[in-house]
């Protein structure tokens, strides 16, 4: 009874709350339906709002077709537009000037060149240059029309740049002359123009060419700025200062104008160059030619001396020399004025030694009396000795030298020595030969410390050899004659076998041989008693000893002959050792 209850009331239960649930569950679904219902309510507002629009946008799109093919045309036209625009601007910037560019080529007449106007410059001839192209395309017209607005533009710079460079050369005309780097680039921009850039070297030649002759006239009377250096002029009573120092003013000068000419043409590019420097030097060192020579001229003409006048000569040999080294031979009338000078120089240098040689010939002195150089022989020898000094010491060329060099000797030493030997002309063997070597001996030591002078001293060596033969032969005579034997030795050269037995002689018997003998042992005790008194005279103590030696030597020879004769028994001396007790290399032995 009791399960039966349990179970009745436990399925009450279950259907209670299963009821309850599917009302809750009910409940449940009801909100969800209704929320449902109010999403679809939505949804479908949506889908007609959507519908509403897609309408819109349909007729919106429609009505819009139209523009867009319009904008797209615009479009398409703006960037063709904007080519065309930037080829415009290129083209303009390749083949036009800018305003400001117009202006600096086009400028005033006062107005100063400056960088930029070269740039400007420049450009007219790239834009001339390049237009060329246009020509070989379908843009003729346009290349021909801009060719010739170029060709103006540049023919008007040109002047512009011609009449400024012209003014700017006219104002350099102060002693020393600064070359701005705008005058530098001035003279490469025109060089494309032959005439004008020639037009403009002339300027800049006639400017400089009367700063250098005020320059020069300034130098000779006023001297530097504040007295230093001093005038030259102040020391024309120096003939060789004065000389040099114009000469060296000159060169100095030549230097610089060629310096100036380099550095306003350092950036041409045209061939020629260094002809039109050299051309232009010597347009401006032509103005200096009429003072220069007039100056030297009375110099040279006053007759200063010969070693003054050769030292003249010298020096503007050695500045026709510089100059021509420096401006080549464009500067023709400067290098023919000091070539003129140069040998009026050396005209009346060579006049003034024979002169003096003429002189020497005109009045012949008498050797003196110790047989020595003559007083006349003596100042030649001084003035050729100053002579040859000052050619030594000079800087002309070797082969210049060197012919000057055998015209001064001829000119001095052949009548030096013709006067020697007239003066020797009285005189006695040994007197002559002695004042010969003596004078000839001078001539050799003066010539011997100078160069060229080889076949000089080659030819007085034998003179002085021939004069010395005959000094030689001189002594060993005296010497014979003095010890005693002369006759003797004669009397043996000369004796022949047909005459006898040479002891049947006059005068060579035994008794007479023995005593010359005699004489002959004094001799050989002291030789040096025997001496010609001439010797003595000798200024070269070398030449002295060798005439000894010699002199003994043919002594000696004698003696042989002697001897042999003697001792020859075809002769029939009786006991020949006993006249002749000494062999001839015992007396050699003696005498040497």
């Amino acid at each position: 009874m009791g399960s039966l209850r349990t179970r009745r009331n436990l399925r009450g239960d279950i259907e209670r709350r299963s009821l309850a649930i599917n009302e809750e569950f009910v409940h449940i679904f009801k909100q969800v339906k209704e929320e449902l219902e109010s999403i679809n309510e939505d949804v479908q507002a949506m889908s007609s709002c959507c519908e509403d629009m897609s309408s819109r946008l349909k007729a919106a799109k429609e009505q819009t077709q139209d523009l867009i093919v319009k904008t797209t045309k615009l479009q398409a036209e703006n960037q063709r537009l904007e080519m065309k625009a930037q080829v415009a601007d290129t083209f303009i910037a390749k083949f036009q000037l800018t305003p400001d560019e117009m202006n600096l080529l086009r400028g005033t007449k006062d107005e100063p060149i400056t960088e930029d106007f070269f740039k400007a410059l420049g450009r007219v001839k790239q834009i001339h240059d390049d237009v060329k192209i246009l020509l070989r395309t379908n843009q003729q017209r346009a290349g021909l029309e801009i060719m010739e607005q170029m060709a103006l533009l540049q023919e008007t710079s040109y002047e512009r740049l011609y009449r400024w460079t012209q003014n700017e050369c006219r104002t350099l005309t102060q002693e020393s002359c600064d070359i701005s780097p705008v005058l530098a680039q001035a003279m490469e921009a025109l060089q494309d123009r032959p005439v004008l850039y020639k037009y403009t070297l002339d300027e800049f030649g006639t400017a400089r060419r009367s700063a250098v002759v005020r320059g020069f006239i300034d130098a000779l009377t006023r001297g530097g700025l504040g007295g230093t250096p001093r005038p030259i002029e102040m020391h024309s009573h120096d003939p060789l200062r004065y000389v040099g120092d114009m000469l060296a003013w000159l060169h100095q000068a030549t230097a610089s104008e060629k310096e100036h000419l380099e550095a306003m043409l350092k950036l041409v590019t045209i061939q020629g160059v260094e002809e039109n420097i050299q051309e232009v030097v010597g347009h401006i060192t032509e103005g200096v030619c009429r003072p220069l020579k007039v100056r030297i001229e009375q110099v040279i003409v006053a007759e200063p001396g010969a070693v003054l006048l050769y030292k003249i000569s010298n020096l503007l040999k050695f500045y026709h020399h510089t100059i021509s080294g420096i401006v080549g031979n464009s500067a023709a009338t400067l290098l023919t004025t000091i070539e003129e000078m140069h040998l009026l120089s050396k005209k009346i240098f060579f006049n003034s030694l024979s002169l003096h040689a003429s002189k020497l010939m005109d009045k012949v002195e008498l050797p003196p009396a110790d047989l020595g150089p003559s007083s006349a022989l003596n100042q030649t020898l001084n003035l050729l000795r100053e002579v040859l000094a000052s050619h030594d010491s000079s800087v002309v060329p070797l082969d210049a030298r060197q012919a000057d060099f055998v015209q001064v000797l001829s000119c001095v030493l052949d009548p030096l020595l013709q006067m020697c030997t007239m003066s020797a002309s009285n005189l006695g063997t040994a007197d002559m030969a002695t004042f010969m070597v003596n004078s000839l001996y001078m001539m050799k030591t003066t010539l011997a410390l100078f160069e060229f002078t080889d076949k000089r001293l080659e030819m007085l060596q034998f003179q002085i050899e021939a004069h010395l033969d005959t000094l030689i032969n001189e002594q060993a005579s005296y010497v014979l004659t003095r010890a005693g034997l002369s006759y003797i030795y004669n009397s043996v050269q000369q004796h022949k076998p047909e005459q006898g037995p040479l002891s049947n002689l006059p005068s060579m018997d035994s008794v007479s041989l023995k005593v010359a003998m005699a004489q002959f042992d004094r001799y050989l005790s002291a030789p040096d008693s025997l001496l010609m008194s001439q010797l003595n005279f000798l200024l070269s103590a070398t030449v002295k000893e060798q005439i000894i030696k010699q002199s003994t030597e043919l002594v000696c020879r004698a003696y042989s002959e002697l001897y042999a004769a003697v001792m020859d028994p075809s002769n029939e001396y009786k006991d020949p050792e006993t006249i002749l007790h000494r062999s001839p290399h015992q007396v050699q032995a003696l005498l040497s």
